[in-house]
């Protein structure tokens, strides 16, 4: 029969295992495309203005 674990080592294991996820959703979250050597660089973006905002009435 299985010996029975003790509390601490159950949180211990979680803990564990909560620090391993958080590290792998970390590594995918900043993980992105890969950048090719003929990729084009980013155009600036055009500012938006709105004319009649400006004009106090």
């Amino acid at each position: 029969m299985p010996e029975r674990t003790r509390t601490a080592e159950r949180y211990a294991r979680g803990f564990a295992a909560a620090l391993v996820a958080m590290a792998t959703l970390l590594l995918a979250a900043n993980a992105g495309p890969a950048s090719t050597a003929d990729a084009q660089p980013r155009q600036p973006a055009t500012p938006v203005t709105d004319a009649g905002a400006a004009t106090s009435h």
